[in-house]
């Protein structure tokens, strides 16, 4: 970053930045010496007489006194320091110095140490000192093997060190109960960690000579809420005690801890309850100073106020005098603090009304017994140090409120009792006679005065009161507790005790919150009757839920990048000059958290040797501790609790430095330039070696004196103090750049506290007025709390960010750690969020609301709120200074440009750091604009509702709706309007709003559509505004009125979409929402989704208010396309489901729909009808009635050729239907072998029909009813005889016959042949069974009847369906495809070239491929007639539908389909010549004939390249799907043949090869001699088996394996066939000559022995399908004749003889 920032021809020198410059004392003869060294210094650390100092480069300098370097120079002036060689090749990061040690931080984490080491405090055994800097090893021993802890920082005291770890951990070693180690052996040599901070987050340490510090984040909110225990974790004594008494009850949480902490079971630290939190401090830097500082002589003794803030109501003894601790003793304690214990006519004196006898003899005897107990638990812990004696002197002579605790014995409870009985009857005097307003001034000072609190000044009365709220609301339990909860309880919790459950005849004394839920949760009712009702009235009123101010948890998004403001401080070690800031001067063996200041927001501590600092985020310094010099920065007593520095108002303190007996504050002045400020002892020159605690001819300061040669230094970024010395590290200001980085900072600084004095002395009292929710109404109520968390956001944030900008001025001063460059998003989105709030309240009419009751509370002269508003105006109204003071932030936007661009100019242009000062000054700029635009519309629509008609501000008025224009000058008109009609249009950013003297009417901006209307058609100056149920015109007065309108609308229909608001118009298409008023079929109805110019189209939702709700496409505002539609249905609590596709409105196409009632539809609707093909569902096969129907619907009704498989009765009907009855012919079959085909009449068998019982009996006649027989007919039995004449009767219940029995001739064979019956004659016809299914093809593709359409449209419409489906798919609206799916899909997208043009064999095979893509694809309209037509094979033939008699059917149907699809191939590839056509050869040289023969002979045994048929080119594709059904009838026909046959093959395979070859008559000559074995020749024996002819055999078994190959079509089992001739073939010839060719006879028997061998199961069924389904074409070529010598193999074995 140097390299590139402007110079003027030279480089940086070291001497330009970070230049040393050190000191003593305060005196104006003081001038600093400079250090001169060779690099800038980066840290400094002093000790008593000795200094560190880290360079540049990583190397550290000491200079002073080195006792320890025995064998060396052992004194080096401070302008001469020396080179720590020994850490040479070492990267030092960070350094520190105790009293007569030092130590130094490595890149890696390493720890060095050196320096006097006599109790352990370098951690290096069995050595006193530590010449050079030693490495010491912090290992962690709870891992194994121990690994090395990453160290970040050190800090040293006289005789023990601390290191933060890089988990933020602490670890300890050397001496003294400052260690914070449980242990009593010192001292310690090896680094501990320091178990009671585990699991915390700590941000810094920091030694004392004798004590330590931490900085902690606090915890979150869901770890600080934890259940506290109910036993000490150290002593185990109970935390909390209640006694019941006969007339009272006692309830005490004091119990005391030696050690002042326990330990939890988490390893937490836990505050005793016995100790008494200290003072409230200020709340702002800019307070006066005479509100929280005293003009008193110090005294010994802790103000009684550390005490009341936090057990409010309990009674403490001053001197024999008795207190009794009311708030308005707070307040007065809190803002006196002269009125300390023991002092002579205090607070306690004047404002005390129970002057009680009893109560002082008590609370003696109670200091005495504490006493006692205090000193016993001492001894027991066995600690390894006494209190000092001083302390015990103290804690003997006078009672120091909050450390002795309360005991529970029987002496004590009768105490407490005789106590509470005497001030009861005073106690309810005084409540009763206070009336309500002077309770509220009881409860809160602030508001009228009390005495001894100053009244009248500005800003003194809130102030007292904000602080005194914050301390009411303290709780002294356990350091877990949650602070930030406590600011939102606070609110809820002024009104409780004392003064309210004290007041019956029971005193009940409460000393802590926990102990008050649990009395609260046991009173009886009959203990609230005996409260005062004029208070029980009170306590009943709603409480508004207060709002925390400081944000829970921070920031979320700021994360990591910004230090963390939510902190304590906790101290542990020695404490007797009170340097640990607990109220006492007791020791903390353990860390201990300071409760005071976990609010504070500290960033930053420092230790003196006997006094600690703590720096807050709003500049703020709190000192505690020894004060004999004046170091603390004030003269207030007592010292052992942190108080303020007494500083001049407006200089904000942002780096610390403490010493000996001085404290050095680093501090921004009325420049830029730093100023530094000092406070303590003065050093006498030569006068160094006299005792550090003599004061004694010493002077000293009685506050912050400022040092005047501090503008002489330049730009200081740190501050360093120790021993009596003091260094500052100066920046000399390069071009200006140090200059504007301090100005950045110093005016973060500035902002933040200035929104602190808002918040605390603005917003915290407005929010907690009793009468806030009254003036404002609930909504604004709301809204104040949302403005006030926004507000503490931001205030949050610049806080952050002004500590992390004061860091950065500490360290790495650079711009790349600028946070609001790198991550502005988080400034911008807070701005954002802020300014909204603020512009939401304003146009509410919140601030006007809140001027009243802010006037109740400032005051007719508001000074303390012009002066934040930094108003000069005299006379201002009140809401207009409030609209001033909340909108202040928005200036410091402003600023943040300003000072990036002032940076900017420190750089070259073409730096990287220039773009991004640049780019970040751009940014705030552009926000700030436009926040200034948002609070002008805020404005302008804040006066506009001032004058709107008071009827319909209620319901238009909200609060993120803006004004932008409207037409009350009669700009804008409707057209057509009546002559005395008023129409006034208002446009928002939302909405717009027409206007009729009481009714209006809102269009949503985003579904708002606005067209200009020519002007030369109609002279009219129009606009045409549609919305979804109205279009409307509107004439204005000009083409200027019309352009404004006209760009206005379009502007905020933009922004209303996309925030933007930049494009000139809106698309026409968006995405929006919309509640249907109008529409009757959408009436109520929201639909959400996409818009084209005011009509749902695209994708949405509708939702009705019934509970329907509609998702899919919409069409010109109509359901079109796929869509999801749920109905709920009432009387059966569940809901009816639509999934399908849509079309104008109506459910159209395919789809499923799910009943309530369990029922299935799978199939076509029409006009919200089950229409066309379908299947339905009903039942389960558990249910009642379960059924299937699959078949045709016309208008909901089954129509048409159908399938209905009754479940329950075990029958399945194929037949026709109409309006839902069996009517006209069809075919029923029962799974008890009954087969009916004839004709139905309403649902009946009525009229001619033939029926078939399972053993062939025959019927063949009339019907009247279902299986009745009924007229004449023909009974035929299965062994031939019949009956013939008229029959009445069920089948199989008996029958009445009357007619005549005829037995036929043996011999009468011709008389058997005419009385067999055919069957399909009654049954449906092949061609007329599942019209609907290839109809709705046709229809696909655009032709509304078969073959009747366009060619080149069909092709579209297949392009239009794959690419619809396929987008329907990519959106998730169904099923996900497979990826060969997807591939195919996108294939099949592309219309093909082929379907024109006449065919050759090349394009043949094309269209072939093509047709097994399409069958394939479940999208594609083939592959979805496919799909359908394998459903309903299946559904028709399996099941009670696998009857053999249903054969002949089943393969009909299969030729019908083949014929019906062929047709649709032809359309959609014209020039495919007709069934048995032929196509030319591809070429007329016999060499090339020959060869594409031969080829195609291996393809295919039909010849392609020859002759089309249907079989040749759908057969392939369909009969694979349709194989198992079909070949079950199959087997099922020929079920006995093929046992006949079966049987034969097992008795002829039992006999050796040799022998079944003799046996079939094979010639010697076709005998194989030898057969190859696992590769070798092995010769024929009479033994062998299986082995001749075997690849035959293996060729001839592929025939039936089915499952494992692909050979399902006649023409793949004549391939198979042939092949296997070919096999037998080449066995033969590899023994015989080579023109040998074939006999039959010869080739018969070896064939007939290969078909044994091969062993085919159902040989009988396979001949069967190839015979009905082989394609004619190749029935008398050699493939014929081959199948026909497999068929005569068939029969020849059914009757062979094996005799």
């Amino acid at each position: 970053m140097e390299s590139q920032r402007k110079s003027s021809g030279e480089e940086d020198s070291s001497g330009e930045r970070g230049s040393l410059h050190t000191w003593k004392g305060y005196s104006y003869s003081v001038t600093p010496e400079r250090v001169l060294l060779s690099r800038p210094v980066l840290q400094a650390a002093l000790g008593t007489r000795h200094g560190v100092l880290l360079v540049e480069g990583g190397q550290v300098y000491s200079f002073g006194e080195f006792p320890w370097k025995q064998s060396q120079v052992s004194v080096v002036g401070p302008l001469k320091p020396v080179l720590e060689s020994a850490l040479s090749g070492q990267r030092v990061v960070a350094v520190a110095a105790g009293s007569f040690h030092s130590g130094a931080v490595t890149e890696d984490g390493g720890v060095h140490m050196w320096g006097e080491n006599s109790f352990g405090q370098c951690g290096l055994s069995s050595l006193t000192v530590v010449p050079n800097p030693t490495p010491v090893a912090v290992l962690d021993p709870d891992t194994s093997p121990p690994h090395t802890i990453r160290v970040l920082e050190l800090a040293c005291g006289e005789q023990h060190s601390l290191a933060l770890s890089a988990q933020h951990e602490v670890w300890a070693w050397g001496s003294g109960c400052q260690l914070g180690l449980v242990t009593t052996i010192f001292p310690v040599w090896k680094p501990q960690k320091v178990e009671h901070l585990a699991g915390r987050h700590v941000l810094q340490v920091a030694c004392g000579a004798f004590h330590s510090l931490a900085l902690v984040r606090c915890l979150p909110p869901q770890e600080a809420r934890r259940p506290l225990p109910d036993k000490c974790g150290q002593c185990n004594q109970l935390l909390y005690t209640m006694t019941d008494k006969e007339d009272h009850v006692i309830i005490s949480d004091s119990h005391y801890c030696p050690l002042g902490v326990e330990l939890l079971a988490d390893g937490e630290a836990k505050l005793g309850p016995g100790r008494s939190p200290p003072l409230r401090l200020q709340s702002s830097p800019s307070e006066p100073l005479s509100s929280h500082t005293s003009a008193s002589a110090p005294g010994p003794h802790p103000s009684i106020t550390e005490h009341t803030d936090y057990e409010r109501g309990r009674t403490v003894a001053q001197n024999g005098e008795v207190l009794t601790t009311t708030d308005s003793d707070i307040s007065a304690a809190g803002t006196d603090s002269d009125r300390t214990v023991g002092g002579v006519g205090g607070a306690g004196s004047r404002n005390s009304p129970y002057p009680d006898q009893a109560v002082k003899e008590y609370l003696k005897k109670l200091s005495d017994t504490s006493l006692a107990e205090e000193t016993v638990k001492m001894t027991i812990a066995g600690a390894s140090f006494q209190p000092p004696a001083d302390s015990l002197d103290l804690l003997t002579s006078d009672l120091i409120p909050g450390v002795m605790p309360v005991t529970t014995s029987s002496a004590l409870n009768s105490l407490v009792s005789s106590c509470a009985s005497a001030v009861v009857g005073r106690v309810v005097s005084t409540c009763e006679a206070l009336s309500l307003k002077k309770r509220i001034n009881y409860y809160y000072p602030g508001v009228g005065g009390v005495a001894g609190v100053p009244g009248g000044v500005p800003g003194g009365p809130a102030e007292e009161r904000v602080r005194l709220e914050e301390s009411m609301q303290g709780k002294k339990s356990c350091s877990t507790g949650d602070i930030r909860e406590e600011e939102a309880e606070g609110l809820s919790r002024r009104l409780s005790l004392p003064g309210l459950l004290s007041q019956g005849r029971y005193a009940v004394r409460l000393l802590s919150s926990t102990s008050a839920h649990r009395l609260l949760s046991s009173l009886s009712s009959s203990y609230t009757l005996m409260l005062s009702p004029r208070l029980l009235r009170r306590a009943s009123r709603p409480r508004v839920r207060a709002v925390p101010l400081t944000p829970v948890g921070g920031l979320p998004e700021a994360g990591e990048l910004l230090p963390s403001l939510q902190t304590e401080v906790w101290s542990w070690g020695r404490g007797e000059e009170g340097q640990l800031g607990h109220g006492d001067n007791l020791p903390r063996l353990q860390p201990l958290c300071i409760k005071c200041l976990s609010s504070k927001e500290v960033v930053l501590v420092a230790a003196g040797a006997h006094h600690s600092l703590a720096l807050t985020a709003q500049s703020q310094v709190f000192s505690w501790g020894s004060n004999s010099s004046g170091q603390l920065g004030h003269m207030d007593c007592p010292t052992t609790i942190p108080r303020l520095a007494k500083l001049s108002e407006g200089i904000r303190v942002w780096d610390v430095g403490a010493g000996v007996q001085h404290t050095l504050l680093l501090a921004d002045g009325d420049c830029y330039q730093p100023i530094l400020y000092y406070s303590g002892q003065q050093v006498i020159e030569g006068a160094q070696d006299a005792p550090q605690d003599q004061t004694e001819g010493y002077s000293y300061t009685q506050q912050p004196v400022l040092l005047p040669f501090c503008m002489n230094l330049g730009y200081v970024s740190a501050v360093f103090a120790g021993g009596q010395s003091c260094v500052a590290l100066a920046d000399r200001n390069v071009m200006g750049f140090s200059a504007s980085l301090h100005e950045l900072a110093t005016a973060e600084r500035k902002f933040y506290c200035k929104l602190s004095s808002v918040k605390n002395h603005i917003l915290r009292p407005l929010l907690d007025l009793e009468s806030l929710s009254t003036a404002l109404g609930p909504a604004s109520t709301v809204m104040l709390q949302s403005l006030a968390r926004c507000y503490s956001r931001l205030c949050h944030l610049t806080g952050q960010h002004s500590a992390s900008l004061t860091a950065n001025l500490r360290r790495r001063r650079e711009v790349k750690s600028l946070v609001m460059l790198e991550h502005a998003s988080i400034f911008l989105d807070t701005y954002n969020e802020y300014c909204c709030s603020v512009g939401n309240f304003l146009v509410m009419g919140g601030f006007q609301a809140l001027a009243k009751p802010s006037l109740d509370f400032f005051g007719k002269c508001p000074e303390l709120l012009q002066r934040l508003a930094e108003s000069s105006e005299e006379n201002i109204p009140l809401s207009d200074l409030l609209v001033t003071l909340f909108y202040l932030p928005m200036r410091h936007l402003h600023e943040y440009g300003r000072l990036l661009l002032k940076l900017g100019t420190c750089f070259e242009v073409s730096s990287v750091d220039y773009q991004k000062l640049q780019d970040g000054c751009s940014k705030f700029e552009a926000l700030a604009l436009h926040l200034k635009r948002r609070r002008k519309e805020a404005e302008y629509t804040y006066h506009f509702w001032k004058s709107f008609p008071g009827k319909m501000t209620d319901s238009l008025r909200k609060p993120h709706r803006r004004l932008i224009c409207e037409s009350s000058n009669k700009a804008l008109t409707l057209q057509n309007s009546g002559r005395f009609s008023v129409n006034w249009f208002i446009l928002f950013n939302d909405a717009l709003v027409h206007a009729q003297f009481s009714t209006h009417h809102v269009f949503p901006l985003a579904t708002l559509w606005v067209e200009p209307i020519p002007e030369e058609n109609t002279g009219l100056y129009g606009l045409k505004l549609i919305s979804p149920e109205e279009t409307f015109t509107l004439l204005a007065c000009s083409s200027m009125e019309k352009a404004k309108w006209l760009r206005s609308i379009n502007q905020a229909v933009d922004q209303a979409m996309s925030g933007a608001g930049q494009r000139a118009e809106p698309p026409i298409s968006r995405t929006a929402s919309y509640t249907f008023y109008k529409d009757s079929r959408l009436k109520e109805a929201t639909y959400e989704g996409r818009w084209l110019a005011g009509k749902p189209n695209g994708r949405g939702m509708v939702k009705w208010l019934d509970g329907r709700i509609y998702t899919g496409t919409f069409k010109n505002g109509l359901e079109d396309g796929f869509g999801d539609y749920v109905i709920p249905s009432k009387t059966l609590n569940l809901n009816d489901h639509y999934q399908g596709h849509w079309k104008e409105g109506k459910m159209h196409g395919i789809g499923t729909y799910k009943y309530a009632t369990g029922e299935l539809y799978e199939g076509s609707f029409q006009d919200n009808m089950r229409h066309g093909h379908g299947m339905l569902r009903s039942g389960t096969l558990n249910s009642s009635s379960p059924s299937v129907f699959i078949g045709q619907w016309v208008h909901d009704k089954k129509t048409g050729y159908g399938v209905f498989d009754d479940i329950t009765r075990g029958e399945k009907y194929m037949g026709m239907w109409q309006d839902d009855q069996r009517q006209g012919t069809g075919v029923i079959v029962t799974q008890f072998g009954l087969y009916y085909e004839g004709a139905f009449n309403n649902n009946k068998m009525q009229g001619t029909g033939v029926l078939l019982s399972e053993d062939n009996t025959t019927y063949e006649g009339e019907f009247s009813e279902d299986w009745t027989l009924n007229g004449k007919g023909v009974l035929t039995m299965a062994n031939g005889d019949y009956f013939e004449g008229s029959f009445t009767g069920e089948w199989g219940s008996g029958l009445k016959v009357t007619g005549s029995f005829f037995k036929p001739n043996l011999y009468d064979s011709d008389g058997d042949k005419g009385r067999a019956v055919k069957l399909g004659r009654l049954a449906v016809r092949p061609e007329e069974k599942w019209r609907a299914v290839f109809e709705e093809c046709w229809m696909r593709l655009g032709c509304e009847a078969p073959g009747q359409g366009e060619n080149q449209r069909a092709w579209e419409n297949i392009a239009v369906a794959l690419t619809t489906s396929r987008r329907r798919h990519r959106d998730g609206s169904e099923m996900n495809l497979s990826r060969t799916h997807n591939r195919t899909l996108g294939s099949l997208e592309f219309i093909p070239q082929q379907h024109v043009g006449p065919v050759t064999m090349e394009k043949y095979d094309r269209i072939r491929h093509s047709l097994i893509k399409a069958c394939d694809m479940p999208l594609h309209p083939l592959g979805m007639l496919m799909e359908t037509l394998v459903a309903v094979y299946r559904m028709t033939y399996v099941g009670v539908g696998a009857n053999r008699r249903l054969l002949l059917q089943a393969v009909n149907e299969i030729m019908s389909y083949l014929a019906r699809i062929f047709q649709l191939v032809r359309f959609l590839f014209p020039d495919l010549p007709e069934e048995g056509g032929a196509i030319p050869e591809p070429s007329s040289d016999p060499q090339d004939k020959k060869d594409s023969n031969c080829a195609d002979t291996q393809l295919e045994s039909p010849k392609p390249g020859r002759v089309v048929s249907s079989s040749a080119l759908l057969l392939p594709v369909l009969l694979p799907r349709l194989y198992p059904p079909l070949f079950t009838l199959y087997a099922l026909e020929k079920e006995r043949e093929d046992d006949v046959y079966w049987e034969c093959v097992l008795r002829l395979n039992k006999q050796p090869d040799m022998a079944l070859l003799a046996f079939l008559g094979v010639q010697h000559k076709f005998w194989p001699v030898s057969v190859p074995v696992l590769g070798e020749k092995t010769e024929v024996v009479s033994s062998t088996k299986d082995a001749c002819f075997a690849s035959a055999t293996e060729t001839l078994q592929q025939i039936r394996q089915f499952v494992f190959s692909t050979t399902f079509t006649p023409s793949d089992k004549l391939q198979v066939i042939q092949l296997t001739f070919e096999e037998i073939t080449k066995e033969v010839m590899s023994s015989l000559e080579d023109n040998f060719l074939w006999s039959m006879d010869d080739l018969f028997p070896v064939f007939l022995y290969v078909v044994l061998r091969a062993r085919i199961r159902n040989l009988g069924s396979e001949v069967s399908l190839i015979e009905d389904l082989m394609d004619p074409c190749v029935q008398h070529g050699e493939h014929g004749i081959m199948f026909t010598t497999l068929k005569a193999c068939y029969y020849q074995i059914q009757h062979e003889k094996t005799t």
